[in-house]
C-alpha cells in the first residue's frame, strides 16, 4: 500500500470519526432536550387541568378551562388522571396507570412532582391542593412531535455525514496527491541518476520544510558519492602510474645491466638504482595499504583512552628521530586545567601516524623553519593546531589536497608521494573528528584538527 493511500485512509477515517462523534453528541443532547421540553409541557398541562377541574371557584375554573381549550393544543394520546389522597396518603390507582412504578407516586408526594417514561408514553404527575382535598394529577401523552423531530434530525445528520465523508475523501485524495507531489518528482529524478551522471542533483522545493531538507540531504549524499567515485577513479589511475614508474625503472635498469658484461662499479651502480626504486615501491605499497585500511567503517579498530598531550610528546620524539634539525615547538599556553578534557577514545598507533605525517610535512615544506603545535580543549572537543612558515598551497589547488597522490604545483623540489594528508584525514574522520586546512602560498599553512573528548 502506497503512502498516498495510507494518508488518504487515515485522513478520511480520522475526519469522519470526528464528524460522527460530533453528530452523535448533537443527536444525544438534542434528544435529551426534547425529553425535558416535553416533560415541561405536560407538567404545565397537568397544573392547568388541576386548576380547571379541581378549583371550586367557578370563575377561576372557567378561566383555566377556557385557557386550556383555546390556547393549549391537545397532544397525541393525551390523558388526565385525578387521584384523591386520603389522610394517610392512600389513593385508588386506575388500571391504566398500572405500568407506573410505586416510586413515581412516592416522589410526587415527597417532591411535589415526578416524571416517568414507558415506551413512547410520557407521564408527569403533580401534587395539587391541601388537606383534606389533596390530589395527584397525572397527565400522559405521546411525544409524536419529538419523535418526528428526532427522526428528521437523524436523517439530516445521516445525509450530512455521507456528504461530508465524500467531500473528505475527495479532499484527502487531493491533499495527499498535493503533499506527496515533491516526493514523486524526487523519485522520478532519482531514477535517472546512474554512476555515469552523478553530477545530477535533485531540485529543492522553494520551501523550508521536510521536503526541502530531504532534497538537501539527498544532494549532500550525492556530493559524497560523486567525490568518492572521482577519488576512486583518481586513486586507481594515480596508483597505477605511481606503482608503474618504479617498476619500469627497476625493469629497465635490470635489462640494461644484463645487456652486456659490465664492471663491478657499474653493477653496484645498477643495483643501487634498483634498491632505491624498490624502496620507493615498498613505501608506496605500504602507504596504499594503510590508506585502504583506514576506511570509514572502523572495523577491527581497537579503541582505548588516549591522553592527547602525551600523544603529541610521542609525535615530537618521532619527528626528532626522523629529522634532528626540526624546529617543532609545542605551545602549552592553551592546555586546559581539567586533565579529563585531554582524553579521547581511539587507536593510538593510527593517530600517531596521522599527526606524524602532518607535522613532518610542516617541517619538510617549511625547510625546517619553526613549526608550532598547540593543544586546546572545550567541553566537547580537543583542538590541535599545527602552523608552519613554509611554501603554502596555491588557493586554486586547495580543493584537491585530499586526493591520493595529488601534490601541489610548488612542491616539485620536495620528495613525497601525495598520500600522507589523505591518509591522515581518513584516520581523523575514522575517530569522529574533522580536519581543516588554511593556507596561503608563500606564507605558510595552518591545519586545525578537532576530535571529540572521551
Amino acid at each position: 500500500m502506497s503512502i498516498r493511500v495510507k494518508i488518504l485512509i487515515l485522513f478520511t477515517a480520522l475526519t469522519v470519526s470526528i464528524i460522527l462523534l460530533m453528530a452523535g453528541c448533537a443527536y444525544f443532547l438534542t434528544n435529551q432536550y426534547s425529553f425535558t421540553d416535553f416533560y415541561k409541557r405536560i407538567e404545565i398541562r397537568a397544573i392547568v387541568a388541576a386548576r380547571a377541574v379541581l378549583i371550586k371557584d367557578r370563575d377561576n375554573s372557567a378561566t383555566y378551562t377556557e385557557l386550556r381549550n383555546e390556547h393549549l393544543e391537545r397532544m397525541p394520546h393525551e390523558k388526565e388522571y385525578f387521584l384523591k389522597l386520603d389522610k394517610e396518603g392512600h389513593f385508588k390507582r386506575p388500571e391504566a396507570l398500572n405500568s407506573l412504578p410505586a416510586s413515581f407516586f412516592e416522589m410526587v408526594q415527597l417532591q411535589g412532582k415526578a416524571n416517568h417514561r414507558s415506551g413512547d408514553i410520557f407521564f408527569t404527575g403533580v401534587l395539587f391542593g391541601t388537606d383534606p382535598d389533596r390530589y395527584i394529577v397525572i397527565v400522559s401523552a405521546r411525544n409524536d412531535f419529538g419523535s418526528r423531530y428526532m427522526a428528521d434530525l437523524k436523517r439530516v445528520l445521516t445525509i450530512c455525514l455521507a456528504t461530508a465523508g465524500i467531500l473528505v475523501l475527495a479532499a484527502g485524495f487531493f491533499f495527499s496527491r498535493y503533499i506527496l507531489q515533491p516526493v514523486r518528482v524526487m523519485t522520478s529524478q532519482v531514477k535517472n541518476i546512474r554512476a555515469h551522471n552523478l553530477h545530477l542533483r535533485l531540485d529543492s522545493p522553494d520551501s523550508n520544510d521536510e521536503m526541502f531538507e530531504l532534497a538537501q540531504t539527498f544532494n549532500n549524499m550525492l556530493d559524497r558519492l560523486e567525490t568518492a567515485f572521482e577519488t576512486q577513479n583518481n586513486f586507481v589511475s594515480n596508483a597505477s602510474h605511481e606503482l608503474g614508474t618504479p617498476l619500469t625503472a627497476i625493469i629497465g635498469e635490470a635489462e640494461l645491466a644484463l645487456n652486456k658484461q659490465r664492471t663491478d662499479a657499474e653493477y653496484r651502480q645498477s643495483i643501487q638504482v634498483i634498491l632505491g626504486e624498490a624502496e620507493r615501491l615498498e613505501h608506496i605499497t605500504k602507504s596504499l595499504l594503510r590508506l585502504a585500511q583506514t576506511g570509514f567503517g572502523g572495523k577491527g579498530q581497537q579503541r582505548e583512552r588516549i591522553r592527547m598531550d602525551e600523544l603529541i610528546f610521542s609525535v615530537k620524539d618521532t619527528i626528532d628521530q626522523i629529522n634532528p634539525n626540526n624546529k617543532v615547538e609545542i605551545d602549552y599556553s592553551m592546555l586546559p586545567e581539567d586533565e579529563a578534557k585531554l582524553f579521547i577514545l581511539g587507536d593510538a598507533q593510527l593517530l600517531h601516524l596521522a599527526f606524524s605525517n602532518i607535522v613532518q610535512n610542516a617541517c619538510k615544506y617549511s625547510d625546517n623553519r619553526p613549526v608550532s603545535v598547540a593543544l586546546a580543549a572545550t567541553d566537547s572537543n580537543i583542538i590541535l593546531l599545527i602552523q608552519d612558515q613554509g611554501i603554502g598551497i596555491p588557493e586554486s589547488e586547495l580543493p584537491f589536497i585530499y586526493d591520493p597522490f595529488f601534490r601541489a604545483s610548488n612542491t616539485s623540489g620536495y620528495k613525497g608521494y601525495g598520500i600522507g594528508l589523505p591518509l591522515s584525514r581518513n584516520i581523523i574522520r575514522l575517530h569522529g573528528g574533522n580536519i581543516v586546512v588554511n593556507s596561503q602560498q608563500g606564507k605558510g599553512t595552518e591545519i586545525r584538527i578537532t576530535l571529540p573528548v572521551a
